[in-house]
């Protein structure tokens, strides 16, 4: 049993912290446009917390929801703990954990690195590396970070505006998961080509945001930007670039006056979360991109964001 400790980042006026538990990021300080440092992440005091509340943040996903696998399972990589292969305060830290045959279910042996860099003084890059030792296996790993950009206490994140660079959604049934259908978003209020409040519509949708965007342009080797969330009173901007063709974007629909760090109240709407991934459920859709990942084959995951302020 690997003993549960926090680790920091820190460069410039950009500071992360992370918890080997679940390989999560705990929090993220980052400066508005007057200096002012705020943390942009919701999450907890505690490491029991995180076990209860936001069940983790690193899935391997494609039932603990009916009968659907959500976040890998009743228990998915956010809820283990993780070894730290490699750690320099000022610029990154790589946890690995060894994944068995059967565990929660999936095929196979696997092991799973996930890395977090500092790059220059205002971008924090994330590798999720996946390697099958014997087995033919699904590996679809997600970062499930809730962000609000005028501080982790703030409010609701409605104000925020958002642009998506993605034309098309995998749209989902009743109960979330995708028909295997790739529509349009032209006139509905899954639209983000243009910036705009995340707000202005929301009220459109039963509950909120919660679905997989098809990112524009080619999958390739090359990171293609997917997001740009900007906040108006502290001027804060957060890109993101990814290789993975989708993203999820999730509005925090379900937390319901959760008590996170400094007694913060987080209620619905508090955060928004992006996750770059493979289209979900694709192991059942043959027209989505396969995330079966063969042994002798890695499956990599790049995520980059800059953050900036003005």
């Amino acid at each position: 049993m690997h003993l549960i400790k926090t680790y920091k980042l820190t460069r410039g006026k950009l500071s992360v912290t992370f918890t080997n538990y679940g390989a999560v990021m705990t929090s993220l300080l980052l400066p508005d446009r007057h200096g002012k440092q705020d943390d942009v992440v919701l999450g907890f005091d505690t490491v029991d917390a995180y076990k209860f509340e936001l069940n983790g943040q690193l899935y391997k996903t494609d039932p603990n929801e009916g009968h659907n696998t959500l976040h890998g399972g009743t228990k998915g990589f956010g809820d283990v703990t993780w070894s730290v292969e490699n750690y320099v305060p000022t610029s990154h830290i790589t946890f690995i954990y060894q994944s068995f045959d059967g565990e929660e279910g999936f095929p196979g042996n696997v092991t799973v690195k996930v890395t977090y860099m500092l790059i220059g003084e205002n971008k924090l890059a994330l590798k999720m590396e996946g390697k099958p030792l014997n087995k033919p296996t699904p590996i679809n790993l997600a970062l499930h970070t809730y962000w609000n950009l005028h501080g982790h206490n703030s409010g609701d994140i409605l104000s925020h505006k958002i642009q998506l660079l993605a034309k098309k959604i995998t749209p989902v049934d009743e109960e979330l998961i995708p028909t295997g259908e790739i529509t349009s978003i032209e006139g509905t209020p899954y639209d983000f080509l243009e910036p705009r409040e995340i707000g202005s519509r929301i009220h459109e949708l039963p509950g909120g945001y919660d679905i997989n965007y098809v990112i524009d342009g080619i999958v390739g080797k090359h990171l293609r930007k997917a997001a740009v969330v900007s906040e108006k009173v502290t001027g804060r901007k957060m890109e993101l670039w990814t290789n993975q063709p989708g993203v999820q974007f999730y509005t925090s629909n379900l937390l319901t006056s959760v008590v996170g760090k400094g007694n913060a109240v987080y209620k619905k709407y508090a955060g928004l979360c992006l996750e770059t991934q493979g289209f979900p459920d694709s192991v059942n859709h043959k027209n989505f991109p396969s995330q079966i990942v063969n042994p002798g084959e890695s499956y990599l995951h790049v995520m980059l964001f800059r953050f900036t302020a003005h």
